[in-house]
């Protein structure tokens, strides 16, 4: 996998073409989670080969340290894979950082194990927590600590770090409290790191995007999850477009953002890409994983970015229940230019 080395190469040969022909290359910085990297990875391919001038490089330093950069105007838009926090709403207005908050797409957190893993078929948000929460540290250690019909194979555990938006999402809606997990697991931020070791060991269970899951189906198994509510009529549910979209997988389905600094569009070459990246992410989303908007949730998020609303629909929670989408930016959709 070369998938994080390549938007620095393309951004490098650029900036020597340009260089070569004495041009002033105007620069585009993208940063942040590594769950919605591909799709910015996508997009900026999708945007060179349409020989737009302006060159998007795009990091990879998680939810978190995308926000950070983006709150020290170390960035012009950043992915996230949670809304922003409420600590991290106080640091952009700490720093005079406005922003525009983006749904881009929708994702199932994948819930995945080694295929030499004959024994689990399905898991419950329960055994989940039971394996993840801070108690669980010194005492769950084996699969048969978990359920009592599995063999007491050593629990081997993958998940993303702690700046990371997926390890946040997923902690709250399993354990029942952001940022709080044990602490004896393998964490990277790189996604791909998690991808081969679950893949190497025997025991593993590791949690990240839908995405990394499809890109590597032949090395991972997917556990559908059972999250325990009798009404959800079908019993243990995996993720995939139809479950992520309809909100039937859960509590793990999210959506997908990115935050672009309102000063930043006063520049035309980041106004574009965004206008490029809301147009162009829709046609690209299903190759690489993940759900698109529904059309009513796409045209609200192109006009919110058309007149630059500012702040974040969530109130500084990672996610609000009870209410679409749709609905939400219906309610905060008001801005001017």
């Amino acid at each position: 996998m070369t998938r994080h080395i390549l938007p620095s190469l393309m951004a490098l040969v650029l900036a020597a073409t340009a260089c070569k022909q004495g041009q002033q290359v105007s620069q585009v910085r993208a940063d942040g989670s590594s769950t919605v990297f591909p799709i910015t990875e996508a997009v900026a391919e999708a945007w060179h080969k349409a020989r737009n001038s302006a060159q998007v490089t795009v990091a990879v330093s998680g939810t978190g340290g995308g926000f950070k950069r983006l709150c020290n105007h170390e960035a012009d838009l950043v992915g996230a894979s949670r809304p922003i926090k409420q600590a991290e709403v106080d640091l952009c207005a700490k720093n005079k950082v406005d922003y525009v908050e983006l749904p881009v797409a929708y994702d199932g957190l994948s819930v995945v194990v080694n295929p030499r893993n004959t024994w689990a078929t399905s898991i419950t948000v329960a055994e989940l927590k039971r394996m993840w929460e801070p108690a669980a540290q010194g005492k769950i250690r084996t699969w048969k600590d978990v359920r009592e019909d599995w063999p007491d194979t050593p629990l081997v555990l993958f998940g993303p770090g702690v700046d990371s938006g997926t390890y946040d999402y997923f902690t709250e809606a399993v354990v029942g409290k952001e940022h709080s997990s044990r602490g004896d697991f393998t964490s990277s931020e790189d996604d791909n790191v998690l991808v081969q070791g679950v893949s190497r060991e025997p025991g593993a269970l590791g949690f990240f995007g839908y995405g990394y899951y499809v890109e590597n189906r032949d090395k991972l198994r997917l556990l559908p999850v059972d999250d325990g509510v009798a009404d959800n009529g079908a019993g243990p549910i995996a993720p995939s477009e139809e479950t992520v979209r309809n909100g039937t997988y859960r509590p793990l389905s999210r959506p997908l953002f990115v935050y672009a600094a309102r000063s930043s569009l006063d520049r035309p070459e980041v106004t574009r890409f965004v206008e490029f990246y809301l147009g162009t992410a829709p046609g690209l989303l299903g190759s690489i994983g993940y759900v698109p908007l529904t059309d009513q949730a796409n045209a609200l998020t192109r006009e919110r970015a058309r007149t630059r609303v500012t702040g974040s629909m969530f109130a500084g929670k990672a996610k609000q229940t009870g209410v679409t989408l749709e609905a939400m930016l219906q309610q905060h959709g008001q801005g001017a230019r």
